[in-house]
């Protein structure tokens, strides 16, 4: 016998574990899991897509670092080179020298439009222009009140110039876009005499940029020089503006430079969230034109040491949300399935639980079930023995009920029948008195020809009769290769008759070289009850057209037999197939017909349909379904 303490222990675990399988805890925890689930798919999937549009932004970067650097680098040799000129070196040697200053000037122009550049000029120790590329001592050149462009260089930039030999980035005053400036200090005697400057335009290739940021919505390009400020980007409202939030006594600053002469904005001041990432940060960036709001950008930036710039992209993290949010759902989805299997699990033990009680109690009827089924099994016997004698009489029922059906069919045919051969006979008659005149008159070659239309006129009735006999034989069923066409044609045989009287046109669209798997005598069955009862529709219509067609799928055809007439209910369709429903007047119908062929196709493994023409044709279609024999589904 177990311990007391035991039994407490063991009894307080089933409580907990009772408590802990109670649908409700399950479900709170279900809940939990897909919480956890949405939290843990939405963090991984962000943080993998972030990383990795981090590292196709820094490739990027790299690219256009590259570009950008590549682009400069072209004419850092150009400065030294014209500062070695000894017609340059005249001109600032003897500024008063017209000559010399105007062969300065055409040699620089020459140097300007073979380097593709926007401007080269010369200048002496104080400052004062000397030659320009842009021809300062032609008077044609420049027109009088206008100032040459290297005298307003040397205005808004003369003590970045004057600075010494170096590079620096200015804006242009006349069209705002991105001037780039090399200065190099000629010197005679060890003594600094002046300087010569070269000046490029990075239009172009900032017009690239924009052109690209116009096709690509994803990613914005920023250059950002020593003071912080924006100056050039694939978005041109941005230029010349603060990247972060400046004080007063900064603008005043950078406006009294001259570098970015009046074109200074206002600050994009961005907002910076840190992301953990070396170089890499997420910004608030300020509403475009077209946009009713700002946006989140991830933002990375790789510097230009030489230059003194920052280049930075901002690429579109919205494609990284949308694939973060599939993955939370998705997350959550496992999560909810966890709960799901918890709460099976949970019910499962429960079931588990009362099967065990169930077992026991079975256990303790078990002897009482013994003894009731040994009773009981006696009288199963009986019951079967009378449910097999039961069967074997509906067979018998049915069979018979076949054959009544036939019978009722070869009733209402009896009439067309006997006018079929009646017709003969009569000829018969006439024709064979006929050929006894003709015989006494010696008209023999007459005799032939009505003895040949009698051989003619009794091959049609044994064709009649043995069309009958095949119908009305009581035979068993048996599946073998049957001609459709040949059924179809005996069908037609047998209701002659009527379709001539009715004056119905009768179109057959099958194939002679079919063969279907069933037996023969039933499928004419079910067609000569379709195609009578077809025949019946269409007494009252004005067209009167009865058309026989196949569908053909697979191993399979369909048969369809489609008539003319005024249709059926769509209430009433579905009891069409009911023992003892019709639609026919009292005395032309047992209602069961349908019956017995919708049976007979069951027994050749298909289905009995039956279905309105759509509009605006009018009567019915009937289709079922026939297995092609082997040698047919191979063709």
């Amino acid at each position: 016998m177990p311990k007391p303490h035991l039994l407490l222990h063991s009894t307080s675990g089933q409580r907990w574990r009772n408590r802990l399988s109670h649908p409700s805890i399950v479900a709170s925890l279900t809940l939990a899991l897909i919480a956890l689930g949405l939290n843990i798919g939405h963090s991984l999937s962000e943080r993998a897509g972030m990383e990795q549009l981090a590292a196709v932004a820094a490739e990027r970067l790299e690219l256009y670092a590259a570009s950008l650097e590549a682009q400069l680098a072209r004419y850092d040799y150009l400065p030294s080179l014209i500062a070695i000129d000894q017609d340059l070196m005249t001109a600032v040697a003897q500024p008063g020298d017209t000559a010399a200053r105007q062969r300065a000037s055409r040699k620089l122009a020459r140097i300007n439009v073979r380097a593709g550049l926007g401007l080269i000029f010369i200048c002496d120790a104080h400052g004062r222009v000397i030659a320009s590329s842009d021809d300062y001592a032609s008077s044609h050149a420049i027109a009088p009140k206008q100032e040459p462009p290297a005298e307003t260089l040397m205005r808004r930039l003369g003590k970045q110039i004057g600075a010494g030999s170096g590079q620096f980035f200015a804006a242009n005053e006349a069209n705002a876009s991105t001037d780039y400036l090399l200065s190099q200090n000629l010197q005679r005697d060890g003594k600094v005499v002046g300087q010569v400057v070269v000046m490029l335009n990075l239009a172009p290739l900032e017009a690239t940029w924009v052109d690209q940021g116009m096709r690509s919505q994803g990613e914005k390009l920023l250059v950002v020089d020593s003071n912080d400020v924006v100056i050039m980007s694939s978005v041109p409202a941005w230029k010349y503006r603060l990247l972060n939030r400046g004080s007063a006594a900064k603008h005043a600053e950078l406006l009294a430079s001259g570098r970015y002469a009046s074109h200074l904005g206002p600050d994009l001041a961005l907002a910076t969230e840190d992301l953990n990432q070396q170089d890499t940060s997420l910004v608030q960036v300020p509403a475009l034109d077209g946009e009713t709001r700002s946006r989140p950008l991830l933002a990375q930036e790789r510097p230009i040491v030489p230059l003194a710039l920052r280049l930075v992209t901002l690429s579109d993290p919205s494609e990284v949300w949308r694939h973060a949010r599939y993955a939370a759902w998705g997350g959550a989805a496992v999560g909810a399935s966890l709960g799901l299997v918890l709460l099976y699990l949970a019910y499962r033990r429960r079931a588990l639980e009362q099967l065990f009680r169930a077992s026991e109690a079975l256990k303790q009827a078990h002897s009482e079930l013994e003894q009731q089924v040994a009773e009981r099994t006696q009288e199963l016997r009986h019951s079967n023995s009378e449910l097999k004698h039961q069967i074997n009489q509906r067979l018998q029922a049915e069979d018979e009920l076949m054959q009544a059906g036939k019978l009722a069919v070869l009733g209402q045919m009896s009439a067309g029948i006997s006018h079929e051969i009646n017709q003969p006979l009569t000829a018969l008659r006439a024709l064979s008195r006929n050929s006894l005149l003709l015989l006494e008159k010696g008209r023999n070659s007459t005799v032939a020809e009505n003895l040949r239309a009698i051989d003619a006129m009794v091959e049609r009735m044994t064709a009649i009769t043995r069309q009958l006999k095949s119908f009305a034989r009581k035979a068993e069923a048996a599946q073998a290769p049957v001609s459709l066409l040949a059924a179809i044609q005996g069908a037609r045989t047998l209701l002659e008759h009527r379709i001539q009287a009715e004056q119905v046109t009768l179109n057959i669209e099958v194939s002679e070289q079919l063969r279907v798997s069933c037996d023969g005598n039933r499928l004419e069955q079910v067609l000569v009850n379709l195609i009578g009862n077809a025949v019946d529709a269409m007494q009252t219509s004005a067209s009167k057209t009865l058309r026989i067609y196949t569908d053909m799928h697979e191993a399979r055809l369909s048969l369809l037999i489609s008539d003319s007439g005024a249709g059926m209910p769509e209430d009433l369709l579905p009891r069409l197939f009911e023992p003892f429903f019709t639609t026919k007047p009292a005395g032309q119908g047992l209602g069961l017909g349908l019956v017995i062929s919708s049976k007979i196709v069951h027994e050749f493994g298909g289905q009995l349909r039956a279905r309105n023409n759509p509009p605006p044709a009018t009567g019915m279609t009937f289709e079922f379904d026939l297995a092609l024999s082997p040698k047919e589904s191979h063709v």
